[in-house]
């Protein structure tokens, strides 16, 4: 009874928020304009932040956290944004805290709410692909996933708040697992900003060799790790 109302309760919230948001859209509200330019220009969000002074920090923090709860908003294009807006290591730092954030609050939600919402949630193809685990609960497990590129981590965060792994499991090794890429999309940022372009240019040449491979052979991997879990269960 308890896990019926929580789902309804939460099922209400969320679709308050989408109609909320939708209306935003379908008026094309001064809100819904002022978000749309933050994400798309990045000299507008550079000035804005710099005239919310202190502030700014939370501001982009809440923005990376964002786009990991509404999964569909790239993550990619905020990352590089935190290396353009703070710098290197000031946008590491931004960024891993609000993925960090964002990951550890879908992870919740998917736990409070149970399979029933997630599933909805996640597109068909991915819950084949990747509804292994909600059985999984080892740290190496969560780590390969959201290290590897190419995998839905976002929804991923959901679907491993239906897994009995502890809840500072999940937050401590997707944090990890998303550090290499995080460093790579603050540098790449920060050298946009100081015009260094010929460091993004090899920077981006080094990752797409290294990430091509995994990327291609991502679906064996992901069939991998599905079959080491099925032979532990």
């Amino acid at each position: 009874m308890k896990t019926k109302a929580s789902w309804f309760i939460g099922s209400a919230i969320i679709a308050a928020l989408v109609a909320f948001c939708g209306w935003l859209v379908l008026t094309d509200a001064p809100a819904h304009q002022f978000l749309i330019r933050l994400y798309v220009d990045k000299r507008f969000l550079k000035h804005t932040l710099r005239e919310w002074g202190v502030l700014a920090p939370v501001i982009f923090i809440g923005l990376q956290a964002l786009q990991v709860i509404i999964a569909p908003i790239p993550g990619d294009l905020t990352g590089i944004l935190g290396g353009y807006l703070f710098g290197l290591w000031g946008g590491l730092f931004y960024s891993t805290i609000g993925l960090t954030v964002g990951s550890v609050a879908a992870f919740a939600v998917g736990r409070w709410l149970g399979a029933r919402y997630v599933q909805k949630l996640v597109r068909p193809d991915i819950w084949r692909k990747m509804g292994f685990i909600v059985e999984a609960e080892g740290a190496i497990l969560c780590f390969i996933i959201f290290l590897l590129p190419g995998l839905p981590k976002d929804v991923t965060c959901y679907l491993f708040g239906l897994s009995p792994m502890p809840f500072w499991v999940f937050a401590v090794v997707s944090t990890l697992g998303r550090f290499p890429s995080t460093w790579i999309l603050s540098a790449q940022g920060a050298r946009t900003e100081s015009g260094d372009y010929l460091q993004v240019i090899l920077l981006t040449a080094i990752v797409v060799a290294v990430a091509l491979p995994l990327y291609y052979y991502r679906n064996r991997l992901v069939g991998w790790l599905r079959r080491k879990q099925a032979t532990r269960g």
